[in-house]
């Protein structure tokens, strides 16, 4: 994959779409990002992790009780990943990667994908802007 591949920040009119691969110094960099979401980062996620952290490593190492969980969740966060599924002969003829988007809610709670974080491919993150709207900073 190239450099650059999941590196972007998109908006539409009610969702902000972030490349997980992008740093958190890259995200803050950006001029594309919400000042909002800038000061969320700073002040809330900046605290926990390095700069040089990207959402795709911090969501696997996220904890329940941790102010960047109780930030992302607040945000309304999801997680487009792709997961490495094995063929079962019943359900899956063939093995591969599934496509799907996952609440941070779900992936910090789950004991099956942080077994599988080796084999999957986070893309990107989603976040709500009306979530974003909630969050105290």
């Amino acid at each position: 994959m190239a450099d650059q591949d999941f590196k972007y920040v998109i908006q539409d009119l009610t969702n902000i779409y972030l490349g997980a691969r992008g740093t958190y110094e890259e995200i803050l960099e950006d001029e594309n990002v919400p000042h909002k979401l800038k000061e969320v980062i700073a002040r809330i996620i900046l605290t926990e992790v390095a700069p040089d952290t990207t959402p795709e490593n911090h969501v696997f190492y996220m904890t329940p009780d941790s102010a960047s969980f109780k930030a992302y969740k607040k945000m309304k966060a999801r997680f487009k990943m792709s997961v490495w599924e094995p063929a079962d002969g019943k359900k899956r003829k063939k093995a591969g990667y599934v496509n799907r988007e996952y609440p941070v809610e779900e992936i910090v709670a789950s004991k099956e994908l942080h077994g599988k974080k080796d084999t999957t491919v986070v893309e990107e993150v989603h976040i709500s802007k009306l979530g974003l709207g909630a969050v105290v900073v």
